[in-house]
């Protein structure tokens, strides 16, 4: 893989506009090569984010709460426990209290899942992190902390 510049063969205005495509193309490659990687567990990176979460937690957690964890925080986040309840994966019960909030929580089987994707090791996307060194690592999350801050 090359520059930004002979990836999408463009010419920037500035470094700053290079910076926001090389970003977008980086996050858009990652997270590519993280998908392909789940392909053979049949689930989207979404999904793997809420088993992980709920695996995390190790107890039910509120849908609401589960959403505002999510990497990607996605509106769709019903659809895909719902996906994941039809696998098995989670389970799911309504407040007593108050009916509107969900609980759900990782079942034995989505922790099997997850101890089986643990075990495949890691993607090639995050294997491409060993390029860089501690202190570069360091320096890029100050400066897209910097970013969003």
């Amino acid at each position: 893989m090359g520059t930004i510049d002979q990836e999408i063969k463009a010419n920037f205005i500035d470094g700053r506009h290079r910076l926001l495509a090389n970003i977008t193309f980086t996050s858009a490659w990652m997270h590519n090569m993280f998908n392909d990687f789940l392909k053979p567990y049949k689930l989207s990176s979404q999904q793997f984010n809420i088993l992980r979460i709920l695996r995390g937690t190790g107890d039910w957690m509120p849908m609401n709460d589960v959403k505002g964890r999510m990497v990607d925080r996605s509106p769709n986040a019903t659809r895909l426990v719902d996906k994941l309840l039809q696998k098995g994966y989670l389970e799911r019960q309504r407040s007593e209290k108050d009916r509107r909030v969900v609980f759900i929580k990782i079942s034995e089987a989505g922790l099997d899942l997850l101890e089986e994707i643990d075990k495949a090791g890691e993607p090639e996307a995050f294997k491409a992190t060993n390029k860089i060194t501690e202190e570069e690592a360091n320096m890029v999350n100050e400066i897209l902390n910097k970013l969003r801050g």
